[in-house]
C-alpha cells in the first residue's frame, strides 16, 4: 500500500504530541557509509503513551515510521533512501532503567538505554548482562532487541532474544502490548515478544524489556592462543567444552589481518603473544569460587600445547591485561571501518565446517583477484564469522565497486553449500532483502509476508526493510 508524504497540517498535530526536529546527518547515514537516509522529522517520545499517539497518528495518515536507536547497525535498517519521507522516531529520550532486582535477577529498561549502562547497573548489584558488542557504548538495547543482536559471549549465554523474559511494545495501530513480565515460564499463546524481537522495527516498536541477569563469575580466565590453522581452533573448542563444560563464554578466532590493520591504521594495542602466528584464539571462561579453573584451564592448554594444536599461549594475570586482550578484539572493527571494507559478510555455517569454509572461501576470492586482502574473524563458538574483504594497501574499497556485487553472491553461495545462513546477528535491513529472497524457505517468506500484513496492514513500519 502506497504511503504518503508528511504534510504541513500532519507535522502540526505531531508537533502536539511531542518534539520534532530537523533530522541532522546523525539520523541519515549508517556507520559504513552505504546509505544516506532521508526523513521529514525526527521526533523523541518521552513515554510509551506518546510512542503510542506516533503510531496512530502516522497509521491513520499511512506516514512510514523508520525506528531509530543507537545508529550502529551494519545493514542500513535504520536509513530509507527512497520513497516517501517517513517520521524518525528515535528513542534516545526513553533512557530510564525502571527496575533492577537481584533476587529476580530481572532487570527492566527502556529502549533508549545504552548497552554499557545496563552492563554497569548489574554490575552495581554483582550480577552480569552478558550481552557484549563493540559497539556496547553508543548502541541501545532497544535497537539490540530489534535486530536480535549477538556479540561474543553467545557461546554460553545466547543471543539477545534469549535474555530477555518479556517486552513492552506499540504496535503500529497504536496499541501497547505490556508484556514485561519477569517469567522465565509463560505458556500463554502465541509469542509476540519473541516475534518483535528480531523483526527490526518492521512489526511495531520495542519500548521497554525486562533483562535476565546472571551471575557475576568469581574466577574469569581469559587466554590468548596462538594456533596453526583454523582447525586447531575446532579441537581446542571441542576440548574444553568436554573438559570444563558450559563455562567457556567466549571463544574468539582472530586472523593476523586485523592486527596489521590496527596498525596500518594508527590504533594502540598491546601485542598479545611474541610469535607472529596466522591465526590466533581468544577465549574466556568464567565460574563460581574455589572451582579450580584456572588449574584445570591450563591443563587443557598444555595437553593441546604436547598435541600441536597451540605453538604459543598467554593467560592474563590481571584485570589490565584482561582488558588489554579485549581491547584487540573490540578494536578490530573500527579498524576495519577505517580501512573501508569492499564487501563485507556476517556469516554462519556450523561450528565443525569452519575451517574448510574458510580455506575453500579464500581460494575463491584469490582467484578472483590475489591482491585483495581478507580479514575473516568472529565467534568461531556459535559459527559465526565476519568474512570481510579489503582492497591492496593504498587503494581505495571504491575501485572495486564494480565486484562488490559479485563478491558477496560467491560468499553467500558457498555460505548456502554449507547449509548456512547469510546473516548470522547483523539483520536483514535493506542490504540484504534480495538474499532472504533469494535463499528463504517459501514457506517461511509467507508466513513472514502474513504476518506483516496482518499487524501493520498499512506498511507505515521501517517501510522497504526486511520484507
Amino acid at each position: 500500500m502506497p504511503l504518503n508524504e508528511p504534510t504541513s497540517e500532519f507535522l502540526l498535530k505531531l508537533a502536539r504530541i511531542t518534539d520534532c526536529d530537523t533530522p541532522t546527518a546523525r539520523y541519515l547515514e549508517e556507520p559504513r557509509g552505504r546509505y544516506v537516509g532521508q526523513g521529514a522529522v525526527v521526533v523523541r517520545p518521552r513515554s510509551v503513551r506518546e510512542v503510542s499517539e506516533i503510531m496512530r497518528l502516522c497509521n491513520t495518515h499511512k506516514i512510514g515510521v523508520v525506528p531509530f536507536g543507537g545508529g550502529t547497525g551494519l545493514v542500513g535498517g535504520q536509513t530509507l533512501v527512497t520513497g516517501p519521507k517517513p517520521v524518525i522516531l528515535s528513542l534516545e529520550w526513553m533512557n530510564s532503567i525502571r527496575d533492577v532486582d537481584p533476587a529476580d535477577n530481572i532487570l527492566t529498561t527502556e529502549s533508549g538505554v545504552i548497552l554499557a549502562d545496563i552492563q554497569n547497573a548489574a554490575n552495581d548489584v554483582r550480577r552480569l548482562f552478558p550481552l557484549s558488542l563493540a559497539s556496547e557504548g553508543s548502541c541501545q538495547i532497544g535497537g539490540n532487541l530489534a535486530t536480535n543482536a549477538g556479540g561474543v559471549n553467545v557461546l554460553r549465554y545466547g543471543n539477545t532474544r534469549d535474555l530477555c523474559l518479556g517486552i513492552e511494545a506499540v504496535l503500529p495501530d497504536g496499541s501497547i502490548f505490556g508484556g514485561l513480565k519477569r517469567l522465565r515460564k509463560d505458556n500463554t499463546g502465541y509469542n509476540l515478544r519473541n516475534l518483535l524481537i528480531g523483526a527490526e522495527g518492521t512489526l511495531g516498536i520495542i519500548t521497554a524489556a525486562t533483562l535476565r541477569l546472571m551471575p557475576k563469575p568469581v574466577d574469569v580466565e581469559t587466554a590468548f592462543l596462538a594456533i596453526p590453522n583454523p582447525q586447531a581452533s575446532v579441537e581446542i573448542l571441542n576440548q574444553l567444552s568436554t573438559k570444563l563444560g558450559e563455562v567457556v563464554s567466549a571463544f574468539e578466532l582472530i586472523h593476523r589481518q586485523g592486527l596489521d590493520f590496527l596498525n596500518e591504521t594508527g590504533i594502540a594495542f598491546t601485542k598479545p603473544l611474541s610469535s607472529n602466528t596466522e591465526w590466533m584464539v581468544l577465549l574466556e571462561c568464567g565460574t563460581g569460587g574455589n572451582s579450580g579453573l584456572k588449574d584445570n584451564l591450563e591443563g587443557i592448554l598444555a595437553d593441546a600445547f604436547d598435541a600441536g594444536l597451540i605453538t604459543d599461549a598467554v593467560l592474563a594475570q590481571n584485570e589490565a591485561q584482561r582488558h588489554a586482550f579485549w581491547n584487540i578484539r573490540e578494536s578490530i572493527p573500527e579498524a576495519n571501518r577505517r580501512i573501508g571494507v569492499i564487501s563485507s559478510h556476517d556469516i554462519s555455517v556450523p561450528v565443525s565446517q569452519v575451517p574448510d569454509f574458510i580455506a575453500r572461501a579464500a581460494k575463491m576470492i584469490k582467484a578472483i583477484n590475489p591482491q585483495l586482502r581478507i580479514n575473516c574473524f568472529g565467534h568461531l563458538g556459535d559459527g559465526n564469522l565476519h568474512y570481510n574483504i579489503y582492497p591492496p594497501k593504498g587503494e581505495n574499497r571504491s575501485q572495486y565497486d564494480d565486484i562488490r556485487a559479485a563478491l558477496a553472491n560467491d560468499v553467500y553461495e558457498l555460505v548456502d553449500s554449507f547449509g548456512g545462513s547469510f546473516s548470522a546477528e547483523h539483520g536483514v535491513g535493506r542490504m540484504k532483502k534480495a538474499d532472504l529472497l533469494k535463499y528463504s524457505d517459501p514457506a517461511k517468506l509467507s508466513a513472514m509476508r502474513a504476518i506483516k500484513h496482518a499487524l501493520d496492514p498499512n506498511g507505515i513500519m521501517n517501510p522497504g526493510a526486511v520484507i
